[in-house]
């Protein structure tokens, strides 16, 4: 199998995308699942219930 530049800038770009694409699903369903909606509610509210000053 003859490897040049061509071939390499093709397969990483085609197979990186897929990569992306399934890493960007993978953090939408996270972020979306129904069990870390407790998680991100404390996260969303921990930053208001704190009262530093500078």
């Amino acid at each position: 199998m003859d490897l040049d530049y061509e071939t390499l800038v093709v397969f990483s770009k085609s197979w990186g995308l897929f990569y992306l694409m399934a890493f960007f699903l993978a953090v939408v369903v996270y972020a979306f699942w129904p069990s870390n909606r407790k998680l991100f509610d404390r996260a969303k509210k921990s930053i208001l219930d704190k009262d530093d000053r500078p």
